[in-house]
């Protein structure tokens, strides 16, 4: 295996995707999400009580592996379970966790290549259960954006490969619906379902919840609860396309979900779309000094910056430009960017919990303490932090930004103007909101 795809120490991002499929495994029974879960030996009902999910199991335990195949990178957990469904420790661990990169769409013109990069993760995650229950122990792979957004029949060479790697390689459960992409709202949903289910949110008014924005690297989701009166005004969609709201009936409470995923406008996806307006030519969002080019998708993108550098304002207009803000194809009253319909607004989402790729450069930037696993934040504090690295060139950023990885380097002024106009100017959030922000969306457990 190449020096890329070896399992590397986790980052703040991987970290935050390392608790994902935790909370998609409690959340699942409430979404009918059915990639993890459903196929679980002997379940036939679920009860939600006091944060545990109590099936009616005879069996002493059971084990679950779930590959999350984000845009980013590729991960495994393996999680094990007693007869009431509570997770039990694997090896002291609440899982065993595993992840590698680059992610399933770098490899989007060699779909073996793709399949076999999961190898090494499938064969440490087979060995962690016992052998006697892996006939009938489910194997699911839930890919995300970085399949969604590629283009032709790619995506479906590559989860067929996937599948042929499960069949010929592993003794694990696993059949042609074993390996699935998770469309938007979905994602969006169990984020939402899952942090409020946590808070103990659930069977409160709309108006008590948390709304949700999750920033991965190919799309962004933004979730939150909205009065029934605003359900009822959300625009008709197009075949084909994902509805604006999704009903639920979640501890015996009504609730309008507004669920939208941004494809293409994930931090990663965004940094192609922000080089795509400079068109070739240099870009004011590039630390001064670096000339290169940036690879997304299968595509590389020219990545040169101006020759004074990076510049706070005129980054922002080249990122409210790639947002495609305030432009005509916004034809409902409401619109976040892009001409998508923004839910109305309302007390569902006056407290905003913000996650992923917010975290990771929001510690890296140096304005939330990496090792405190929930901070308050303001959207101003990116565009303080914007200013500050848009005024480093590459060679001096290298030493000021330490952690920041060697690869992401040139794009942190591009990354934080990104993040400020996306709340401000793409969400419609005021500079000064408070908002939460975490490392792990596992602390609310404790709550």
């Amino acid at each position: 295996m190449s020096k890329r795809n070896a399992l590397r120490h986790e980052n703040f991002s991987d970290k935050i995707q390392r608790y994902r499929s935790v909370l998609l495994v409690i959340s699942i029974p409430m979404l009918l999400i059915g990639f993890v879960l459903f196929v679980m030996p002997g379940r036939e009902e679920y009860e939600i009580t006091n944060r545990k999910l109590s099936p009616n199991l005879k069996d002493s335990r059971n084990y679950a592996v779930i590959f999350d195949a984000g845009s980013s990178g590729s991960r495994v957990h393996v999680f094990c379970f007693d007869p009431n469904m509570d997770l039990i420790p694997i090896g002291g661990e609440l899982e065993l966790f595993l992840q590698l990169k680059p992610g399933l769409s770098y490899y989007a013109k060699d779909p073996r290549a793709a399949a076999e990069s999961l190898t090494s993760l499938l064969d440490k995650a087979e060995a962690a259960v016992p052998r006697e229950l892996r006939s009938k122990t489910p194997v699911r792979v839930g890919a995300t954006a970085g399949l969604r957004a590629l283009e032709g029949d790619a995506s479906d060479r590559i989860l067929q490969a996937v599948r042929d790697l499960l069949k010929d390689r592993s003794t694990l459960k696993s059949d042609a619906n074993s390996v699935t992409v998770l469309d938007g709202s979905q994602e969006g949903s169990y984020q939402w379902v899952t942090i409020n289910y946590l808070a103990g949110k659930l069977g409160r008014s709309y108006a008590s919840t948390v709304g949700v924005v999750d920033l991965g690297g190919g799309s962004v989701q933004m979730a939150y609860a909205i009065s029934e009166a605003d359900a009822a005004k959300a625009p008709r969609v197009t075949d084909g396309e994902d509805t604006y709201v999704h009903k639920m009936l979640l501890k015996g409470t009504t609730y309008y979900l507004y669920v939208h995923s941004y494809l293409h406008y994930g931090l990663l996806a965004a940094r192609a779309e922000i080089l795509k307006v400079s068109d070739g030519s240099s870009n004011p969002c590039v630390l001064g000094g670096y000339d290169g080019s940036y690879s997304y998708g299968g595509e590389n993108f020219k990545a040169s910056a101006s020759p004074s550098g990076s510049n706070l304002e005129e980054c922002r207009r080249v990122a409210t430009r790639a947002l495609k803000i305030n432009e005509t194809t916004c034809v409902h009253m409401k619109c976040t960017f892009g001409g998508i319909w923004n839910g109305g607004g309302g007390d569902g989402q006056k407290n905003l919990f913000v996650a992923s790729f917010f975290f990771d450069r929001a510690a890296e930037a140096g304005f939330i303490n990496p090792k405190i696993p929930v901070a308050k934040v303001r959207p101003s504090d990116f565009e303080e932090a914007a200013k500050r690295a848009c005024e480093s060139k590459l060679d001096a950023a290298k030493a000021t930004y330490s952690g920041v990885e060697e690869g992401n380097l040139p794009y942190l002024c591009m990354d934080l103007v990104y993040q400020y106009t996306l709340l401000v100017d793409g969400f419609g959030k005021p500079p000064k909101l408070s908002l939460l922000v975490s490392l792990s969306l596992c602390w609310m457990i404790m709550l």
